[in-house]
C-alpha cells in the first residue's frame, strides 16, 4: 500500500512495481470506472453517483475491494492504491485481509513537503496520447520540446485541477484524512517512509530494498 500526498509520485512507482514484479495494481476508481460501465443496479448506481461528483457509499467500495481481492492474481500480492483514505477505512480493510486471509504487508509513505508538491503540480503536464507524464519545472522530468511528447509526439497538456488552489484543497483533505492512517499503521509496525524529493529512480530502489527485506521475513 502507499500513503502519499497529491502529486508525490506513487502513480509512477506504482507502474514500475507492476512491471518488475508482475503483481495487480489494484485502483479503487479503476475499479468503480469498470463497474459503472455494467447495465446492472450497481452498474447505474455508480455511474450516477460519480457522474453527480458524489462520493459511492463505503459499504458498496468495501464489496468491491473484497471481491477483486479474493481474485486469483491477487493471491501473490498486489498494490493497492486510492484506499483507505480515512481511519474507518483502514480497520474495515484490516476485517477484509483477515477473511480473505491475507497479512497488511508493507505500507509505504512517500513524505514530501508542500512547497515542493505545489512547484510539481503547476509544472505537471500529460500527454493526450500516450499519457507520458512530464513537469516542466524539473529539467529531469521535463519534455525536449516544449508542449509535445518525446516519446510519441503528442501533443501535452495540464489537468484542470493542476493549480495550486485546487492543490491546496486536496492537500488539506489528505493531512486531515491521512495522518491518523499514518499513525494507525506505526503502531502497527507496518509503516515504512521514504522521501519523495529524491529522483524517481532512488525512490524506486529504496522501495525494492524494503519489498526485499519484506520477502526476506516472510521466509524466516
Amino acid at each position: 500500500m502507499f500513503i502519499a500526498p497529491p502529486a508525490a509520485g506513487k502513480g509512477t512507482q506504482a507502474e514500475l512495481i507492476v512491471e518488475k514484479y508482475h503483481i495487480p495494481h489494484i485502483s479503487t476508481g479503476d475499479i468503480l470506472r469498470e463497474i459503472s460501465k455494467e447495465d446492472s443496479e450497481i452498474g447505474k448506481y455508480i455511474y450516477e453517483t460519480v457522474a453527480s461528483g458524489n462520493l459511492v457509499k463505503d459499504e458498496i467500495t468495501y464489496q468491491l475491494i473484497e471481491e477483486r481481492l479474493s481474485r486469483e492474481d491477487c493471491k501473490n500480492g498486489y498494490i493497492i492504491d486510492g484506499f483507505p483514505r480515512n481511519l474507518e477505512q483502514a480497520k474495515e480493510y484490516d476485517k477484509i485481509l483477515k477473511r480473505l486471509g491475507y497479512d497488511i504487508g508493507i505500507v509505504i509513505l512517500i513524505s514530501i513537503d508542500e512547497k515542493s508538491l505545489e512547484k510539481r503540480i503547476v509544472g505537471r503536464r500529460l500527454c493526450e496520447d500516450c499519457g507520458a507524464i512530464y513537469n516542466i519545472n524539473e529539467k529531469e522530468n521535463a519534455p525536449q520540446i516544449e508542449s509535445i511528447c518525446d516519446i510519441c509526439g503528442g501533443k501535452l497538456f495540464q489537468r484542470a485541477d493542476d493549480n495550486i488552489e485546487s492543490f491546496q484543497t486536496r492537500y488539506k483533505t489528505y493531512i486531515e484524512k491521512t495522518e491518523p492512517i499514518i499513525k494507525y499503521y506505526k503502531e502497527k509496525k507496518v509503516l515504512k517512509e521514504i522521501d519523495g524529493n529524491d529522483t524517481i529512480e532512488n525512490i524506486f530502489r529504496k522501495i525494492e530494498n524494503i519489498i526485499s527485506v519484506g520477502e526476506k521475513n516472510d521466509y524466516d
